[in-house]
């Protein structure tokens, strides 16, 4: 069915578009919200540890402490200027589709990130994005039919930024996995 509308900003579009987005987020903190839930209403384990230690460990390579309110705002921000990339993906779904048509975005998401890195490119998928859909809507033509799914950023990523040396722990495979005879 091929689910997805994208949104591609470059140069003034995506310049008005970080800026409507991180006036938003710097003045009007926690009054936005995605339309479609992304993160589960009570977290659980394993998933809460997990989700934590990569927050952790991103927050202690860039020496934010817990608690430091403005560092963590600052860097959370960033995502609303696409981390620096020049090019600037907005990603949208129809909202009449259902859960097999989420299923489908996902791999065309991870199509266009594993298609970026054969080109020499870097991407980071944004969900952040998806909570300032009314403000997106002010800056790019997107129907109220369509729902934001997420933001991207695509270039080449900083080799001397600390940022960049974080690597996620994975589980191993036994742990997700049951091979059957």
């Amino acid at each position: 069915m091929q689910p997805w509308q994208l949104y591609v900003t470059t140069g003034d579009t995506r310049q008005a578009l970080s800026e409507a987005v991180c006036e938003a987020f710097d003045n009007q903190r926690g009054q936005y919200n995605s339309e479609k839930r992304y993160y589960p209403e009570k977290w659980f384990e394993p998933y809460i540890s997990r989700r934590r230690k990569v927050g952790w460990d991103l927050y202690g390579l860039l020496e934010i402490e817990k608690g430091d309110r403005q560092k963590t705002h600052n860097q959370h921000r960033r995502n609303f200027l696409f981390f620096g990339a020049p090019v600037g993906m907005i990603f949208t779904i129809h909202r009449q589709l259902a859960t097999g048509s989420w299923l489908d975005y996902g791999m065309f998401l991870q199509n266009i990130m594993l298609l970026a890195r054969e080109a020499g490119l870097h991407t980071c998928p944004q969900a952040a994005w998806a909570d300032y859909h009314k403000v997106i809507r002010s800056v790019l033509p997107i129907s109220d039919d369509e729902i934001v799914v997420c933001g991207m950023a695509i270039g080449y990523a900083d080799p001397d930024a600390v940022v960049n040396t974080l690597v996620t722990e994975r589980v191993g495979a036994e742990q997700f996995t049951l091979f059957l005879d």
